[in-house]
């Protein structure tokens, strides 16, 4: 068990922000990585689809033998975790609850904003588990779906990007909220536009890097650290045609993608 992969899949490139601070954590990991680059995105879908693609790019993750599986999608972990965890036996987690965990212990005037895809917010997934926490947490949300097209195109900075995130950040600031969760794994590319917009006294929460330390949480509680002494290997799987994913990717990941194949989960 000790020598398998940890799996981490998405609905396409965006889970890489977790498989980054994943790498970075633990660089003696091997890891597999599946992007559904066919069926994204997974955020305009029904619940019942996101569940059905969910366990089928999971399916193939265990397929692999990996020993841990990571939903590294906001919509994945806020629909399909319960029965993503009924359906196995190895550890399964998602990016929701460490996110959340992490915003209610850093708010200091009990204010916090949510920022994700019209799914991810419809859902109200953060608002109960922060509230969950700590019922006293007023939480706002927003939805910001052109950030996702923006993180994918590179335009990280500029006048028309910073005008999106005001437009889509406006009403969060007038609620003198202090701290702020990325519900999407593209928006850390982000960051920085979006700390320029809300200023900063606003803390803004990476739910990739707070992900990343809950993975090697349980790694470390189920003692299933990979022995071996070299870095690790990592093999990279699409649903789609690999060059874009390749190229859009090695800016995700600030290095070049080798090792991917494309697959066909849904068969």
């Amino acid at each position: 068990m000790k020598e398998r992969p940890i799996g981490i899949f998405d609905s396409g490139l965006g889970g890489l922000t977790v498989f980054k601070e994943v790498k970075k954590l633990l660089p003696k990991e091997d890891i597999v990585y599946f992007g559904d680059t066919a069926r994204v995105p997974y955020g305009t879908k029904s619940k019942d689809t996101v569940t059905r693609f969910s366990v089928q790019d999971a399916d193939f993750l265990a397929g692999l033998k990996v020993k841990m599986i990571v939903a590294a999608c906001n919509t994945s972990s806020s629909f399909s975790l319960p029965a993503l965890k009924r359906r196995y036996k190895i550890p399964v987690i998602g990016v929701i609850k460490p996110g959340a965990q992490k915003a209610a212990n850093a708010t200091k005037n009990l204010r916090v904003g949510v920022i994700g895809t019209r799914a991810t917010i419809s859902s109200g997934i953060y608002e109960k588990e922060i509230r969950k926490l700590n019922p006293k947490i007023k939480v706002a949300s927003a939805s910001c779906p052109l950030f996702v097209p923006l993180a994918e195109e590179g335009w990280l900075k500029g006048k028309v990007t910073k005008k999106i995130a005001a437009r889509y950040l406006k009403a969060l600031k007038k609620k003198d909220i202090d701290t702020i969760v990325l519900g999407c794994t593209h928006y850390p590319l982000l960051m920085s536009i979006i700390r320029s917009v809300l200023g900063k006294g606003v803390r803004l929460i990476d739910s990739a890097t707070q992900t990343a330390i809950a993975v090697k949480k349980i790694i470390d509680e189920k003692e299933m650290r990979n022995p071996k002494k070299s870095k690790g290997r990592y093999r990279f799987y699409v649903s789609d045609e690999p060059e874009l994913f390749k190229k859009i990717g090695a800016r995700f990941l600030g290095s070049n993608i080798k090792n991917i194949k494309r697959v066909d989960v849904g068969a």
